[in-house]
């Protein structure tokens, strides 16, 4: 076997990713802290055809040097937007028909393997801060808790780690 070389890839140029097709999902981060999470979640956002992300409350915005650090340019290839309250983007969601899933730890929530989408639906996925997760009022306004099953001694995973799970698991389900 040998390594690939980038230019062996054939992978898309900003401009061609802009006009792909993405799949019918919505990355929204609610307070998240870390800039370098923030960076890593473009990044994946844009491996995984995201429609856009969301950024609320205190997420920091692009152009940041410790976001480009981890995004290595997806800030420029996905799509995003800022909005100032989550509970606030969540409802207003819902309200144009978007399923909106918290991702967390909760009371009948639905074990990530277990969620199922429904086809010429559009979704959006809600990840919390990384000490205090998603506020319980979004938890509630959400239509679906999802939950990432962990077996270890951990509480959690990091929210970096948590989108690239959950991303990578829709991203297969949304695959006819």
């Amino acid at each position: 076997m040998r390594k690939l070389k980038n230019s062996e890839l054939g992978r898309p140029t900003i401009e061609e990713f802009k006009d792909t097709v993405k799949i019918p999902l919505l990355v929204v981060l609610d307070n998240i802290r870390s800039l370098n999470n923030i960076g890593s979640v473009f990044r994946t956002g844009d491996a995984f055809l995201i429609e856009k992300i969301y950024l609320c409350g205190i997420t920091a915005r692009p152009p940041h040097k410790d976001i480009h650090k981890t995004a290595l340019g997806a800030t420029e290839s996905v799509a995003w937007e800022y909005a100032a309250d989550t509970l606030e983007l969540v409802e207003k969601l819902k309200a144009d028909d978007v399923i909106v899933a918290s991702i967390e730890q909760a009371e009948n929530s639905t074990m990530l393997q277990n969620f199922q989408i429904e086809p010429n639906q559009k979704y959006a996925v809600v990840f919390g801060n990384e000490v205090k997760g998603v506020q319980q009022k979004v938890v509630s306004a959400s239509n679906y808790c999802i939950e990432i099953p962990q077996l270890g001694t951990k509480h959690s995973l990091n929210i970096s780690v948590s989108v690239g799970v959950v991303l990578w698991d829709l991203f297969k389900k949304f695959q006819y």
